[in-house]
């Protein structure tokens, strides 16, 4: 049996119906790249499953949720938990239709092969971070959570001013890591499976206690959406087995249910 064919079972089981009994849909889904490597894996499958087709337009949740406030819309919002809920609240996601399918927290990595700092304690952490040339993170300015959530640790540290001296940033929907990988950063910090995706760099860890923030994301109905079903099939995808062993690969913790 193919992993398209158990995904389909499972989805018949989950979401009480069959996908291929009805007709396709294209349905347009906004992301957090924070899950992106999952879903681009997890996508063809959906695909071949069920024939519907799935347009995905990543980008950071804030900025979604900018695009979102200005007008646009999409059927499936998969952002973080705060940023769904208050797309709910504001009438631009439908009421009940939230659901949390997997976490993550940050991660530090640096470029294969080069030295691995020590990040194991709050003041081994302060301390590289303090001795790297360069260091790569979302701009907060961008309202991405791993960047605000950095930000806000630096100034507890008290090393705001000497770490934005010598601040990287990659465009609003792009990834740390690859600043690493150039060259341009001695250390990338963001959401682990993130900076998982991008190959060259080595993981040195999360950072320590209080300086490390978890995420949870939860996928839910665009309001408004001319394709209910298609789009309840994709987010029913999200809960199945399958797609938790997804998430498991690429750094991301599945939600228990």
């Amino acid at each position: 049996m193919s992993i398209a064919q158990r995904f389909l079972i499972t989805l018949a089981v989950v979401s009480g119906c069959s996908a291929t009994g009805a007709q396709a849909a294209q349905v347009q889904v906004y992301s957090t790249i924070g899950v992106q490597s999952a879903l681009e894996a997890l996508a063809p499958a959906f695909e071949r499953a069920t024939g519907h087709q799935l347009q995905i337009t990543w980008g950071t949740a804030a900025v979604l949720v900018k695009r979102l406030q200005a007008g646009e819309k999409a059927d499936v919002l998969v952002l973080t938990e705060q940023s769904l809920d208050a797309m709910v609240k504001e009438g631009r996601a439908q009421v009940g239709s939230q659901v949390n399918f997997a976490s993550s927290g940050m991660a530090v990595v640096v470029k294969q092969g080069s030295a691995k700092p020590d990040i194991s304690t709050p003041e081994a952490y302060k301390q590289t971070l303090l001795q790297a040339r360069a260091i790569a993170y979302s701009n907060p300015a961008f309202g991405g959570a791993s960047g605000v959530f950095f930000a806000k640790t630096l100034a507890q540290m008290g090393i705001a001013s000497a770490i934005e001296a010598k601040a990287k940033f990659p465009p609003p929907s792009g990834n740390a890591a690859v600043l690493v990988v150039s060259g341009e950063a001695d250390l990338a910090i963001q959401q682990e499976p993130e900076v998982l995706a991008v190959s060259g760099v080595e993981l040195l860890g999360p950072p320590p206690g209080a300086y490390n923030n978890i995420t949870t994301y939860t996928a839910g109905l665009g309001a408004g959406t001319g394709v209910t079903e298609a789009a309840k099939s994709w987010i029913a995808f999200l809960l199945t087995p399958e797609a938790a062993a997804v998430y498991t690969q690429r750094g991301l913790k599945p939600v228990r249910r």
